[in-house]
C-alpha cells in the first residue's frame, strides 16, 4: 500500500487479499473523474463509475471474489478498500472544505447526501422504500448492498455521512441517485478551500 499528500498530491494505492476476494485499488482525489473499474459485479461497476465521475475522483479498481456464492464479499471488500484509500489520500486534511451536501434526482428518484470529513465514522441512511433491500438490480446486486457499501466506506474513511432517499420507485434509479448524491457531497467536502488555513477543526485535528 502507498499514499502521498506531499506537494499537493492526494493519491493512494491499496491491495487487499483474503480467502473471499482480491482487491487492487488506486485513486486520486484531485482528478477529473476518470475511472477504470472491473469488479465482476456489473451494477456495482456502474455505481462506482458514477461515484468517480461526480466526485471528480480518478479511480481504478480490479477486483474478483467468490461471486459464485454471493456478490456480498467482493462488494463489501471493495467498499472497505475504497474507504481506506480515501482516508490515506486525505492525509491530515489540512485546507479542505470538510463539509459537503447535495440533492440529486434521477428521473422519479431523489436522494440527498451530506458528508463531513470528521474523523468520526457515522452513517445515517434512511428513506429507501419497503422491500428495496430484497430487490435484485441487474439480476445480481441486492438493494441491501447499497447501505452496506456506504457503511464500509464511512467506517474505513472515517466520515460522517447522511444519505436520505426522498422519493423513487425504480430500484436502479434509487441506488444510482444515492451514489451520485454521495459523490457530489464528497466532492465538496474534499475540495481544497484557499480560505482555509490548516485543519478545519477547533480541535486542530480531524
Amino acid at each position: 500500500m502507498s499514499s502521498s499528500t506531499e506537494s499537493g498530491s492526494r493519491v493512494a494505492h491499496l491491495q487487499r487479499e483474503t480467502s473471499e476476494s482480491s482487491i487492487d485499488l488506486s485513486l486520486d482525489l484531485d482528478g477529473t473523474g476518470v475511472s477504470d473499474i472491473h469488479t465482476t459485479v456489473p451494477f456495482f461497476d456502474h455505481l462506482l463509475t458514477a461515484f468517480a465521475k461526480h466526485s471528480l475522483t480518478d479511480l481504478v479498481v480490479r477486483a474478483h471474489g467468490d461471486t459464485e456464492i454471493d456478490v456480498h464479499h467482493t462488494v463489501e471488500d471493495v467498499g472497505i478498500v475504497l474507504g481506506q484509500a480515501i482516508r490515506q489520500a486525505l492525509g491530515d486534511k489540512s485546507g479542505i472544505s470538510r463539509y459537503g451536501d447535495a440533492l440529486v434526482p434521477l428521473d422519479e428518484a431523489l436522494a440527498q447526501a451530506v458528508v463531513d470529513i470528521s474523523g468520526r465514522p457515522y452513517l445515517v441512511h434512511s428513506g429507501e422504500p419497503v422491500g428495496f433491500e430484497y430487490h435484485l438490480i441487474g439480476g445480481h446486486f441486492t438493494g441491501s448492498m447499497v447501505r452496506h457499501v456506504f457503511e464500509a466506506i464511512t467506517v474505513h474513511a472515517a466520515l460522517t455521512v447522511h444519505v436520505t432517499v426522498l422519493g423513487g420507485r425504480d430500484p436502479h434509479h434509487i441506488a444510482e441517485a444515492e451514489f451520485k448524491a454521495f459523490a457530489r457531497a464528497f466532492r465538496q467536502a474534499k475540495a481544497l478551500d484557499p480560505l482555509v488555513r490548516g485543519i478545519p477543526s477547533t480541535k486542530g485535528a480531524l
